[in-house]
């Protein structure tokens, strides 16, 4: 499965966070790249200095947002006695336990708030920078439009720049949407994690074999959707989260814990 943590190379970076090891691999920065290339360009309206400052800005906001939702993994495996290490790689972020402590995360109900702990970590950042910019009476380019407009981000003072506006209008894409996808019913995601680990605190006896047909449903439905909408990256990536669900039905094979 390609939710695996990669081999370690002399081009990582390497850094510790409130004492959790973070491994960023060197094919993280590309892919970030690769990814926001199409939007970076639609914000420079073909301004090739505009495109490097917005490219440089959505590669940041990627580093942070990923790395700031892994560690709300690491830090929930931390606080149920479990060590740690974050890792950043070209699919996005893994928080991977290491050896168990005095407890460790050993029951369903743990394990679902360790799973539940990125995206709310997320959402709570992307929380934080409207609260900031509403404080200085600034306009919020909220992702929803009709949502913004219904909790009044888009009265006030327009960010003082083009650039300021793209960081602000990154943070909130990726740490509004990605999240919600994230938390989506779809293993070995999050949401795929959470429905399995609440239907297991619930007595359900063949809550993986359940939580995995969902999930296959449910990434084979966000496929078609992506392809329609010309996301193709987004519709393969669920395509082989919907192929990886189907390969574990019929043996039954546990997950992996990965985040």
């Amino acid at each position: 499965m390609f939710l695996t943590e990669p081999q370690p190379t002399a081009a990582d970076l390497r850094f510790s966070w409130s004492g959790i090891p973070v491994r960023v691999s060197a094919w993280f920065w590309v892919a970030a790249a690769l990814l926001g290339w199409n939007v970076c360009q639609s914000l420079a309206g073909g301004d090739q200095r505009e495109l490097l400052r917005s490219l440089v800005a959505w590669v940041a906001v990627v580093f942070v947002s990923i790395l700031v939702h892994e560690m709300g993994h690491a830090l929930a495996y931390r606080y149920f006695g479990q060590a740690a290490h974050v890792v950043l790689y070209h699919f996005g972020g893994l928080a991977i336990p290491d050896r168990w402590g005095r407890r460790g995360a050993r029951r369903p109900i743990e394990r679902l708030i360790v799973s539940a702990a990125g995206p709310l970590a997320q959402l709570a950042l992307a929380a934080a920078v409207v609260t900031l910019l509403r404080a200085g009476d600034y306009r919020v380019p909220f992702p929803i439009s009709s949502v913004g407009a219904a909790l009044g981000l888009d009265a006030g003072r327009q960010l003082p720049s083009q650039l300021a506006f793209a960081i602000v209008w990154f943070l909130l894409q990726v740490n509004i949407f990605w999240p919600l996808l994230n938390l989506l019913p779809v293993p070995p995601l999050d949401g795929g994690q959470i429905v399995r680990e609440g239907l297991a605190s619930l007595g359900v006896g063949d809550a993986d074999r359940i939580a995995g047909v969902l999930g296959m449903i449910a990434g084979g439905l966000v496929a078609v959707w992506a392809y329609s909408r010309n996301e193709p990256y987004l519709g393969i990536m669920f395509g082989m989260l919907a192929v990886s669900c189907f390969q574990n039905l019929p043996g039954n094979t546990p997950w992996q814990r990965w985040n």
